[in-house]
Parts: structure tokens; C-alpha cells; sequence
């Protein structure tokens, strides 16, 4: 891996990179200092540069100095050496280092030019200037940003609940001996088990497989930094044509994220083997071999935790196969995953829960549907997986508890010709709705009703005029702070280990983002907003605060009549001067249609609103007291409408229901 003689090329993101700054100012830079680098290479739209006459050029104009050689300016020379495989081995060389300086290197790996072994000099002089650890976690967190599109890592989080799976199906009383991934990838699942199990007193051994060289010497380095007390075993090999843990000790865990749709994984040199207790695997079943030889390996009383695509558990092929593992008592539970666990993204994918065949197989299988277990995102539109949520059922499930979305389905159902093991086909309720339950949903509809039509009253009582007044002309938010008939305050990011999801605890703050307007809102302790209080590090409401939510997306404008609340990223907070500027006729002005167009842009789904840009009608305080009112009827009429509309839908869902089961009758 012999380095050339061309230069160490970066981007423009590149040099914002090794300057701390953003790429706009890069490009201004460029367009400002005549003796900036001239590209070397790339195109007109994407110039690269010399790393060496940038960093002359940044260090000239004092836009770095000496003492920044940190990773920023040590990694375009890593990243330069181009191919994945090549970048993986000189840093999994210096993470071999950085653990155990006598490490040797894996059988096979390339022998490292002489620039590279410089290279990997300083990385590992650089790593020990701070946490080695931390410093190769960095590393190969770059690393894989490269290479994103090509790897599927096991996220955090999915690795955390699989371990803990296991560790609630095992014997407590016995420890883990050996934890086995034959699939290890970037050792996600491994470290997640060394962080759960190497505090025992006899740690675990640490095994992992994977047929990428590159990525199994990254986990075997991985695993020396972070896990010294354990034994590890991490090799490159074919795991399903060379099985090669296959005759060595069993292990009492085994987890693994294993490929999937191979077409070519060994179906005709496999035929015979004899791990296939439950059937050969068709070839259009590679993920069922997966489940047989993680079943091969494992110790008696062992259990393995494996994520599966849904298909496996539905596929007409594989129904023979499903039967035998259901029929001995293997599968003990199946878990389906909100989409967005772990890649692909936009598939909702299953946990299968296995153990060795019992001598006397249980009652049947588990079934927990945890596809709903989503929570608001903090930092972005949409949702997030609760993984609390979705973990606090599973073992509740697991543990024999009533937990909605969960049932234990006896075998001999599970037997059927499809042998169908998907959650959400067996955790279906059918609510049985009775005459007591309709009557009183009738009388909630009638409640909201009642509510709507006094609501309209009130709102039906004002007229449109043909015209405005003469006096009333328009201003501008920014105008009005100007003037001092109103303050703007902008809300401020918060770390995402403050915030919390799920139940509140007493005392509790809501936060505010653009995408948990009006809804069920994360929220952090009264303990911890005092602190970032008292450091003037966070923005709260109070009453008769005006509530701009300036993303695009998720505009939106309220009156504070519940508070306090903290406000995140993208809001605003508009505290009036009240013999000044009405509140509620303030945010009556805000929301008129088409304001936030005028004051910013839709064209992309990251656009904002500039909140001084929002147009506001000049009008007397007696008129703005008037609007004011009716503003408050409007918005009473629209949350009645809102309520209106829930009892709607909750009504027609019990009608059809009894309508489907024949119990709807006219008389």
C-alpha cells in the first residue's frame, strides 16, 4: 500500500474541516485572497486541493495554527489513501498498536509500505496524546462515514436491547462464557456484550467471524482497546462454507445481524451438512441457514438473538423449516421492529429470540409487535424508535405479563400449512364493543357536538367587511421589537442527553420543536432546567408569551396559556409589552394564511421562517383587544372541531366492528 508521489488532495469541505469552519467561508475565502491554493485536481464544480499548500496557505493567514495538528489535518492524508480496505488495515494497524504494542496482525493481512507504517506512526503518536480508545472510536466513526453506503452496522441502541434480550432469556445464575457473532461486521454486537458482560468476575470470550478481512481486523482491534480483560477470537472466514467455530467450545450467546437475499451463500456445497437438523435451506432461504448454524453453535441451555428480515418468517419456502424450529421449541419469541431500527430503514424488521431444543418444548411461541413503539424525533421530522418503550415490552412479554401488542401463541396453531410467524398477524385484537361502550360513545360525540355548535355560535356572530378601515395599514415583527412593543428570543438546542421521551416525571418541563407542535412533547426534569437556568442556557415561556415555530414544515403560532415550557431549535418567543401589543391579537396577525410564505422560503424542507419578517396589522389597542377576543373563539372553535372529529373516528371504528361481526342491528 505503497503511498504515490501526487499530493494529499482535499476538498472544499475538506480545508472548512481543518479550519473549524463552514464550507461558505471557504468558498470566500477563495474568492477574496488572490493567493489562495489554485486547484490541483477535481472539476470546476468540485476542485481539490494541496493539502500541503493549504495548510501553508491557512497557517499564513493565521486561520490555524501549529498547535492544531489534530485529526482534522491527519486525515486527509489517511482518507488520500483512497480504497476502503487499504484505509481499514493502517488503521486497525494502529489500533493493534494502541492495545497491545506486541499485537501481531492477523494472518493474511498486507504487508504496509513504508509510508504507510509512517503514517500509522502518527496516528497512534497522536491517539496517545488522549484516550486511545476515544481517539479510534473517532477513526472509525470517519472510516465508516466514507463508507456508509457499503457496510450495515448494527446501531447502538439495537445492539444495547439484543444483548439484554439475551441476558432475560438466559439463566441469571450461570455466567456467560463465550459470546459469538458469525456475522461481526464492525463489532457492534460484540461490544455491546463486552459492555454488558466483561464486569463478571470471569469475563466473557469475545468471538466473531466475518468473510470481510478489513472489518474482522477492525473488530479485533476494536475489541483490544475497549475490552482488555476479555479473551477475544475474531478471524475472517466464509462462516456458512467454513463453519469455522463449528468444533470449537460452544457458545452461550449468540448474536448476529447476518446478510441477507445471498443467492450464492452455499446451497449445492452445503447439502449435506449436517447443521441442517430442521431441513436444507433453499436457496432462496439463506437466512434460515443463518438460524440452523447459530443453532449448531450454541451450548446447551445457550440463546441466540438474531435480526431478520420479515420475509423469513412468512415465505412459503421456508414453512417446513419454521415448523421443525417451532415444533421442538427453538423459537421463543419473535419481535417485530419499528422501521428504522437499523438499516434498511424503511423496513420494519424482526428479532428472532432462539434457543436450544428442549427436551420437553414449551407452550408455544411469543409474539410481541413493537412496530408502534415510536417516539418524536428530537432533531429531526418524523419519528424515532422508543427504545425503552419498545424493550420494557418485550420483557414484559417475556416474562408471562398481559402487555398490549404481545401474545404467546401455542404451537399447535403455529402448525398450520404456512407455519406463518409474523407478530402482527397474531397480536390482532378484535375489541368487543358492547351496548354500554356504544351508548357512551354516542354521548361523548353529542358532547363534542354541542361544544362545536357553541363554539360557531360565537364565531358566526362577526361579519366580513368589504373592505378594512382606512387606518389600518401593516408593520412588520421587526419593526414592533424596534419599537419596544415586543421582545424576540430565540429557542436554544438542547444536548440529547437532557431530553427525555415517554412518561414525565412530576415536575417535569415539555420542550418545544418544530416537530412535536401541539403533540405529545419530549421533556426534561425541573433539577436540570434550574441548572441550565441559572447559566442562562435555556429559553422558557410564560403566560401570554406569543409561540413561533419558524421550520418551514412545521410553522405554526400560539398563545402560552399552559407554561412553562422550554424552547428548542427553530422556535421563538415573542413577549409583548401588553398596553402596547395584545398577545392574542398578535398571534392572530402571525398565522394569517400565507404570512410565513412571505416571510421565508419552501424551497427546500430545511428552509426557515424569519420571524421579523412576519407581517402585523396596525391597529388601536381597543381594535386589538376586539381581534384578540375573537381570535380566542376562533381558536376554541378549532380545538372543538379537532375534539369533534376524534369522537367522529372513534365512534365509526366501533360501528364497523360491530357492523363486521354481524352485531349491528336496526332495531
Amino acid at each position: 500500500m505503497e503511498q504515490q508521489d501526487e499530493p494529499v488532495m482535499l476538498s472544499l469541505a475538506g480545508i472548512a474541516r481543518l479550519a473549524g469552519v463552514g464550507r461558505a467561508a471557504v468558498s470566500n475565502w477563495r474568492r477574496r485572497h488572490s493567493d489562495f491554493p489554485e486547484p490541483v485536481g477535481g472539476t470546476d464544480a468540485s476542485p481539490m486541493f494541496s493539502l500541503t499548500d493549504t495548510e501553508s496557505w491557512l497557517l499564513r493567514h493565521s486561520k490555524i495554527d501549529e498547535s492544531s495538528g489534530g485529526w482534522d489535518r491527519l486525515w486527509p492524508r489517511i482518507e488520500d489513501l483512497g480504497d476502503r480496505d487499504g484505509m481499514a488495515h493502517l488503521l486497525a494497524s494502529a489500533g493493534e498498536r494502541l492495545a497491545i504494542p506486541t499485537m501481531d496482525p492477523p494472518p493474511g493481512a498486507p504487508e504496509p509500505g513504508t509510508a504507510d507504517r509512517s503514517l500509522a506512526d502518527e496516528v497512534v503518536r497522536l491517539a496517545r496524546r488522549q484516550s486511545p480508545e476515544e481517539a479510534f472510536a473517532v477513526l472509525l466513526d470517519r472510516w465508516h462515514a466514507l463508507h456508509v453506503r457499503q457496510l450495515i452496522v448494527s446501531p447502538r441502541q439495537l445492539a444495547d436491547t439484543m444483548v439484554g434480550l439475551a441476558a432475560e432469556l438466559r439463566d441469571g445464575s450461570v455466567p456467560v462464557r463465550q459470546v459469538l457473532d458469525p456475522a461481526c461486521g464492525m463489532g457492534s454486537l460484540l461490544a455491546a456484550s463486552g459492555r454488558r458482560w466483561s464486569g463478571q468476575e470471569s469475563p466473557p470470550v469475545l468471538a466473531g467471524v466475518d468473510n470481510d478481512a478489513a472489518l474482522a481486523r477492525l473488530t479485533r482491534a476494536r475489541l483490544a482497546l475497549e475490552f482488555p480483560a476479555c479473551e477475544r477470537h475474531v478471524r475472517s472466514a466464509d462462516t456458512l462454507r467454513d463453519a469455522p467455530l463449528r468444533h470449537a467450545s460452544r457458545a452461550d450467546v449468540v448474536l448476529s445481524y447476518p446478510p441477507s437475499n445471498q443467492r450464492s451463500w452455499g446451497h449445492d456445497e452445503l447439502a449435506t451438512d449436517p447443521r441442517w437438523l430442521y431441513g436444507v435451506p433453499p436457496r432462496t432461504e439463506p437466512e434460515l441457514a443463518w438460524v440452523q448454524h447459530c443453532l449448531s453453535v450454541l451450548a446447551p441451555g445457550g440463546v441466540a438473538v438474531l435480526v431478520l428480515p420479515p420475509g423469513v418468517a412468512s415465505r412459503r419456502a421456508g414453512r417446513r423449516i419454521r415448523a421443525g424450529l417451532v415444533r421442538t421449541g427453538s423459537v421463543r419469541a419473535v419481535v417485530a421492529l419499528p422501521p428504522g431500527s437499523a438499516a434498511p430503514h424503511g423496513v420494519g424488521l424482526h428479532l428472532w429470540l432462539l434457543t436450544t431444543p428442549r427436551e420437553r418444548p414449551g407452550s408455544g411461541v411469543s409474539f410481541i409487535d413493537a412496530a408502534d413503539c415510536r417516539t418524536t424525533a428530537l432533531t429531526g421530522r418524523g419519528t424515532a424508535v422508543d427504545w425503552d418503550g419498545l424493550r420494557q415490552r418485550t420483557v414484559a412479554a417475556l416474562r408471562g405479563s398481559d402487555v398490549p401488542g404481545a401474545t404467546r401463541v401455542p404451537a399447535m396453531e403455529l402448525l398450520s400449512d404456512d407455519v406463518d410467524l409474523t407478530p402482527s398477524r397474531r397480536t390482532v385484537i378484535e375489541r368487543s364493543v358492547g351496548p354500554v361502550e356504544l351508548r357512551r360513545a354516542w354521548g361523548g360525540w353529542d358532547n363534542a357536538l354541542m361544544d362545536v355548535r357553541d363554539a360557531a355560535k360565537a364565531v358566526r356572530e362577526h361579519e366580513a367587511c368589504v373592505a378594512a378601515p382606512d387606518d389600518f395599514d401593516y408593520t412588520f415583527v421587526g419593526d414592533l421589537e424596534r419599537s419596544g412593543a415586543l421582545d424576540v428570543t430565540a429557542g436554544k438546542a438542547l444536548a440529547d442527553d437532557l431530553i427525555q421521551q415517554g412518561a414525565r416525571v412530576e415536575g417535569a418541563l415539555h420542550v418545544v420543536t418544530p416537530w412535536v407542535v401541539r403533540g405529545e412533547e419530549p421533556w426534561v426534569s425541573a433539577a436540570q432546567v434550574a441548572g441550565l437556568e441559572a447559566e442562562g442556557q435555556v429559553v422558557l415561556t410564560s403566560f401570554g408569551d406569543v409561540v413561533v415555530v419558524t421550520a418551514a414544515g412545521g410553522f405554526d403560532v400560539w398563545v402560552e396559556t399552559v407554561g412553562p415550557r422550554l424552547l428548542g431549535a427553530h422556535t421563538v418567543r415573542l413577549r409583548t409589552d401588553s398596553a402596547l401589543l395584545d398577545p392574542f391579537f398578535l398571534a392572530a396577525c402571525l398565522r394569517a394564511p400565507g404570512n410565513d410564505q412571505r416571510a421565508g422560503t419552501r424551497a427546500s424542507s430545511s428552509s426557515r421562517v424569519d420571524v421579523r419578517r412576519l407581517r402585523v396589522l396596525r391597529a388601536p389597542t381597543a381594535q386589538q383587544r376586539r381581534i384578540g377576543e375573537a381570535y380566542r373563539q376562533l381558536v376554541r372553535f378549532r380545538e372543538t372541531v379537532a375534539d369533534l372529529g376524534r369522537h367522529g373516528e372513534l365512534l365509526s371504528a366501533m360501528l364497523s366492528g360491530l357492523l363486521a361481526q354481524g352485531r349491528l342491528t336496526g332495531e
